[in-house]
């Protein structure tokens, strides 16, 4: 995920520290939330829309993930009033798979981990000019022609050798734009419309998502991009020099 000029390495200015710093506090931070994230789909593997769902009401889709997917140990269904539409109560008598307390914990704490560097980042990088003179496509750069073709080389596994510091490709500044303006603030806030403390105080985050249920479903798919992507970085990555990629993002100059 480099340019596609030629360079000298040499004229490459280095990756700041502050961005080597918060770079790595973000990886480890959502390699801890999609672990705990995918440890909660477990748990409850189905999703709704709207602002209410369980397993007694229909579900926009299930994820045959864990033992709880479809069980079906209920006993008879028995709704809370006669009017139509009412919620349902019912006794399980199933064993399902719960460790949602640890997973929920440490999801939240390494949310905060993100959440706090990622302001960091993004305010520093807008004061410093990082995003102005890396990331952001320029008008002359950018064209339907360049991004098709960085797409197929990228397809085609063509992907130039390494340089030491953020010089990257049309593609590479498109996929990392969408991600640093688009699908990170969406976790967030999706995120924080599912707590119930939040909400209270910020009652528009659920008008804003359809209500609670439609907040996970969108942070859900939100989340699965930002994993796609980070499959994809990494194989750019390793292809494109793994050693000097580490190196120019830890301890090289």
């Amino acid at each position: 995920m480099i340019s596609h000029h030629t360079l000298n390495p040499e004229n490459i200015p280095p990756h700041k520290r502050w961005v080597k710093g918060s770079h790595w506090i973000i990886t480890l931070s959502f390699f801890a939330l999609a672990f705990t994230g995918f440890e909660m789909i477990m748990v409850h593997p189905r999703f709704y829309w709207g602002e209410v769902g369980n397993d007694l009401t229909p579900a926009l889709f299930e994820l045959p993930v864990s033992r709880n997917y479809q069980h079906g140990g209920w006993e008879k269904s028995v709704p809370f009033s006669e009017v139509e539409g009412a919620p349902m109560s019912a006794s399980r008598t199933y064993d399902i798979f719960n460790q949602n307390g640890w997973g929920r914990s440490l999801h939240f704490l390494a949310a905060w981990f993100l959440v706090i560097t990622g302001l960091v980042y993004f305010i520093a990088g807008i004061f410093t000019g990082h995003f102005l003179r890396h990331l952001w496509p320029r008008a002359k750069e950018f064209s339907l022609p360049l991004f098709w073709r960085d797409v197929i080389n990228h397809m085609r596994m063509q992907i130039p050798s390494a340089t030491n510091g953020p010089h990257y490709g049309l593609l590479q500044k498109c996929s990392y734009v969408v991600v640093i303006f688009f699908l990170m603030p969406l976790i967030v806030m999706t995120g924080m419309t599912m707590s119930p403390a939040i909400t209270a105080a910020y009652p528009f985050l659920l008008k804003i998502f359809f209500g609670a249920q439609s907040a996970r479903t969108i942070h859900f798919f939100s989340s699965t991009a930002l994993v796609l992507f980070l499959i994809v970085h990494l194989v750019m990555v390793i292809k494109s020099g793994f050693k000097q990629q580490i190196r120019a993002m830890t301890i090289g100059k």
